[in-house]
């Protein structure tokens, strides 16, 4: 089986076959406690413009909306991600650099329920200082900044909670999110795959919500496909760290590991 090297001289063999897809909190951005405020690491934006040029599909494949990746990123307009996709929230919303402007989204009534009653039901739950985060399709509540209990209690009532209206938990660092079932980050990174024709992934993530991502890779692998895994580590989350051919030390390791790429393509 190759290892992280062999993987990595493959993609300086062949950039414009390899697809980069990279989540963004945790991965292009630190976490922070108000997630409006989680822009991405200049480094990394700068490293993607130059990569951008020479690799043959450059994609955020996040759990946030597009319209937030955009923002946070500073990706619109930017020389060298003319190409760039953005799969938003978990791949069920989409935008490419080329397509022009962002959608609008027209939230589930499942999801639009949730948020109208998630205030009252988090202060029934002695949870009333956690962040509610609308996303459209999805509610995330954030717990970062209170006791570390706070989360682990509402684990349970809110997976109830999110059966009672149809949804689907997803687990993260300090959050928990409700959100329309039937796609996850490896749907989003094998549609990527089929449309761009990549004949390799390079895929970096963070948390819970990337793991799809990672079995898709290597059922790629599988059908013949190059691969390589990255995992921006934090004392927060380990699950990916096993499974990465390369672990990062935080958002700041991945932008050096982008900026080494970027010099070793000659971008």
């Amino acid at each position: 089986m190759p290892d992280a090297l062999t993987r990595r001289d493959a993609v300086l063999s062949d950039p414009a076959g390899t697809l980069l897809g990279l989540d963004f909190d945790g991965t292009l951005s630190h976490i922070v406690d108000d997630p409006t405020r989680a822009y991405a690491h200049p480094g990394s934006v700068a490293a993607l413009q130059r990569l951008g040029r020479v690799l043959g599909q450059v994609a955020i494949v996040t759990g946030r909306p597009v319209a937030q990746a955009l923002e946070l990123g500073g990706f619109l307009d930017l020389e060298g991600l003319e190409g760039l996709r953005i799969m938003g929230q978990y791949g069920a919303e989409r935008w490419s650099a080329a397509d022009g402007p962002v959608q609008d989204v027209v939230a589930p009534e499942a999801v639009a329920a949730v948020v109208a009653a998630l205030p009252a039901w988090l202060a029934e739950h002695g949870a009333q200082a956690a962040r509610i985060e609308d996303k459209g399709l999805a509610v995330a509540v954030h717990t970062r900044g209170l006791a570390e209990d706070v989360l682990p209690e509402l684990g349970a009532p809110l997976t109830a909670l999110a059966e009672q209206h149809g949804l689907q938990v997803e687990h993260g660092r300090q959050v928990v999110e409700l959100r329309q079932p039937g796609v996850d980050k490896g749907d989003a990174l094998r549609a990527l795959v089929a449309e761009t024709g990549a004949r390799q992934v390079v895929f970096g993530g963070d948390d819970l919500g990337d793991l799809p991502a990672f079995d898709a890779v290597d059922a790629l692998r599988q059908d013949g496909l190059g691969g390589l895994l990255l995992c921006s580590a934090s004392a927060e989350q380990d699950a990916l760290v096993a499974r990465a051919d390369v672990v990062l030390d935080g958002p700041d390791a991945v932008a050096e590991w982008l900026t080494a790429l970027a010099d070793d393509l000659g971008a």
